[in-house]
């Protein structure tokens, strides 16, 4: 079928990427909630197929790994695409060598990063790779893409940085560089990110947010979140339906525990069957949802008030202080988020830029 084309700058255009959270690129065109892959749509069945009109008119779309040669080139790809899918079965915290744990959660990349990276507004990773190295915010230094990964792998993964010589990290970046092939110089392509949708003028409500649980996401996800593993007794062939919560799952530092993040991701890719053109949660559900999602117990990621130096330069729906702006921190959890961005812009006009603490 063919793709439906989209053109850069469209509305479906502005977005915050989850692989970007926290960064603020230099040159850039713009900055793990886990979820099972869905089930499509007639458009979105074909969501790997991203398209985007350059300035000469020539239509980009995500190259088919399918595709490639069976060469050294073409497997390592190959591999970095199943790092992808199936993370938990290659670096996971239970495969058989201990070396190569470096996952700390049985997740995969692809819970979040959907259709292996390739869906629009479900947080792909298409299109990226010439944008490093850049600034990164949240480290307040500039970062390579391999400093990029191992944000995920010690966040969203729970685990530990891998080596940038590990034959795994070369070819998780060899494939978001393929991802990338024939993405004109400059350009930045549609539907990264998990879209944007109207923010409220209250604060996010969690115990309304678990209603809208119980009856979108309960079934899929579990009772008490934990999702559905496959097939027993191995146990490194992680889950067909991720954990949202609880000890597998991503770590209070993992840009999936920013409201913001969240509840975007939900509104565009959640229940299944879901897209960013056929939305099956209400704005206002979105938002409470994640806040329910968002307040529930996770592991707790050590040092992350030396995140974000800069505090001027802190995302608003960050959930842990130290902040700039006076407001607390159920107020950046859970908003109304005006008000913090009015008080910053306040600060900022004012010159004042105290930084957080560093080791």
């Amino acid at each position: 079928m063919t793709p439906n084309p989209v053109m850069a700058g469209s509305p479906a255009d502005a977005d915050d990427g989850k692989f970007m959270n926290g960064f603020v690129g230099r040159n850039s065109r713009v900055a793990l909630l886990p979820a099972a892959v869905a089930i499509l749509t007639l458009l979105s069945a074909h969501g790997h197929a991203q398209t985007a009109a350059s300035p000469s008119g020539v239509i980009w779309t995500v190259p088919e790994v399918g595709a490639l040669p069976d060469d050294d080139y073409g497997r390592l790809v190959r591999r970095g695409r199943d790092l992808v899918t199936a993370t938990y079965a290659h670096i996971g915290p239970d495969v058989s060598d201990p070396a190569k744990r470096y996952a700390g959660n049985n997740l995969a990349c692809g819970d979040c990063h959907l259709d292996a990276g390739t869906k629009k507004f479900g947080l792909p990773i298409f299109g990226l790779y010439d944008e490093f190295p850049k600034y990164s915010a949240r480290l307040g230094a500039e970062i390579t893409i391999e400093e990029r990964v191992n944000s995920c792998m010690t966040r969203s993964m729970n685990g530990r940085a891998m080596p940038i010589d590990a034959p795994e990290m070369q070819a998780l970046v060899a494939y978001i560089k393929f991802l990338s092939t024939g993405v004109p110089p400059g350009q930045r392509i549609p539907g990264l990110g998990a879209g944007i949708i109207p923010e409220l003028d209250r604060a996010a409500d969690p115990a309304r947010g678990r209603t809208v649980y119980v009856a979108q996401c309960q079934g899929c996800h579990n009772t008490d979140g934990s999702g559905i593993r496959r097939s027993l007794p191995t146990t490194d062939l992680g889950y067909v339906v991720p954990p949202l919560w609880g000890p597998d799952s991503f770590n209070d530092g993992a840009g999936m525990n920013r409201l913001i993040t969240a509840a975007n991701f939900m509104h565009s890719n959640m229940p299944q069957g879901a897209d960013y053109l056929n939305p099956v949660l209400s704005t206002a559900d979105a938002w409470d949802v994640a806040a329910f999602v968002v307040s529930q117990p996770r592991p707790n990621k050590q040092g992350l008030e030396t995140d974000f130096p800069d505090l001027a330069l802190k995302p608003v729906d960050t959930p842990y202080g130290p902040y700039l702006d006076g407001f607390s921190a159920e107020q950046h959890k859970y908003g109304p988020f005006g008000p913090i961005r009015a008080a910053l812009a306040r600060l900022r006009s004012e010159g004042i830029r105290p930084v957080s603490p560093r080791p």
